[in-house]
């Protein structure tokens, strides 16, 4: 029986997460990229590299790519693990399914995931406490609520990844100078109240069979992000919170998913109370953190493509943790006023409890990758792309 796996988005620091999840259970992978310096083909896991036509820019010409490779070549799986190419293989999600194992969900049910203004909406309909939010649907709407905000405020896009979008006005004029701007990309974004910054972030992890049934979960909370205000986790930690992980199985069985996904929180200090925050409804950055807890959830989703029968995984390791060295928690670093106190034990790299996303003794290469993913920005369209959208 084939045991090869093709896994999009090489670049990303989650793609190498499932190489080295898979590779180590001895799963050929193979590994796509629109260039040829990505990160997860560097990994001694990849079996093989190619190089497709970039799903931002030439979409159709991705899937004809997708379509012939996996039609000359027989694969057990197909992870998609980035937006672009996840919204592309979901709306051919049966043509791609009669090739191999495609577990992600269709693109309506997708589209609705990522909608962070319709998913708010769902969990406050079913009593899962989320910060006060305005949802604007015109302009004039701003003028009515100057006076009652609750400076500083969240301006967020319906509609986005990561910080991209966010801004923090801390008065009437802010927001109208901040809001205008960030509408121009993401039209009509939301305003909510700022959860304390103090306030800690969590994520809960879940792997969903065909019929909702939980095959996996996962909880961690954020230590250090970047950009500081918010972002990507920079060092996480296995955690334990039940409270967090029920209300977030709730809104997932609510949307009938299948597939992983991960619902963020955020504990709010002032009353102690999650707060839910978004969904991402594919694999997330810190993946290599649940693998190294013990929850392996690329090599799970193997096992199902082949019909194999497993109790939940739902123990693990609570207190590990993980770190996006490169260039995350450098960043971090360098741009938190507070840096002094980090030290001394942001300089321990050497803690038998922390392992990292990237570096690795027993995989060393994807290092050079990561170094070298800089010049990609300089001569590859796509790259310049990605770019352009992450600044937005």
């Amino acid at each position: 029986m084939n045991s090869e796996v093709f896994i999009t988005d090489g670049h990303w620091r989650k793609s190498l997460a499932a190489v080295r999840a898979l590779g180590e259970k001895g799963i050929k992978v193979t590994v796509g990229e629109s260039t040829r310096l990505a990160t997860a083909a560097f990994s001694r896991y990849c079996h093989q590299a190619v190089v497709y036509p970039s799903p931002l820019l030439r979409p159709a010409e991705f899937l004809e790519f997708l379509h012939n490779k996996l039609s000359r070549r027989s694969y057990q799986m197909l992870l998609p693990m980035e937006d672009e190419t996840m919204d592309l293989i979901s709306k051919h999600h049966s043509e791609f399914s009669s090739l191999t194992y495609v577990p992600i969900v269709s693109f309506d049910k997708l589209d609705f995931a990522r909608r962070k203004d319709k998913v708010l909406q769902l969990a406050e309909k079913e009593g899962i406490p989320i910060p006060k939010t305005w949802y604007i649907e015109n302009i004039s709407q701003l003028n009515e609520l100057k006076d009652t905000l609750p400076y500083p405020v969240v301006i967020k896009p319906k509609t986005s990844s990561g910080a991209v979008g966010i801004t923090y006005p801390e008065n009437y004029v802010e927001l109208i100078e901040q809001y205008m701007s960030v509408h121009k990309h993401f039209p009509y974004p939301m305003i909510q109240e700022l959860i304390p910054r103090e306030g800690t972030g969590y994520g809960a992890s879940f792997l969903l069979d065909e019929k909702g049934q939980v095959k996996a979960s996962f909880v961690h909370k954020r230590l250090r992000e970047y950009p500081v205000t918010g972002g990507a986790s920079t060092l996480r930690e296995s955690a334990r919170y039940d409270d967090i992980r029920d209300m977030a199985l709730s809104l997932l069985k609510k949307l009938d998913w299948f597939g992983v996904a991960m619902v963020e929180f955020k504990l709010d200090p002032r009353d102690g109370v999650p707060k839910l925050m978004e969904i991402n409804p594919r694999f997330w950055g810190s993946l290599h953190l649940s693998v190294e807890a013990g929850v392996n959830f690329p090599y799970l989703i193997y096992r199902m493509s082949r019909n194999e029968k497993f109790k939940p995984v739902e123990d693990y390791e609570v207190g590990k943790q993980c770190r996006w060295m490169l260039p995350g928690d450098i960043l971090h670093f360098i741009k938190n006023p507070r840096r002094a106190s980090l030290m001394p034990e942001y300089f321990h790299f050497w803690n038998k409890n922390t392992s990292y996303d990237i570096l690795s003794l027993k995989d060393p290469l994807p290092v050079l990758g990561r170094i070298l993913t800089p010049l990609t920005f300089i001569y590859d369209r796509d790259m310049k792309q990605r770019l352009k959208k992450r600044k937005l």
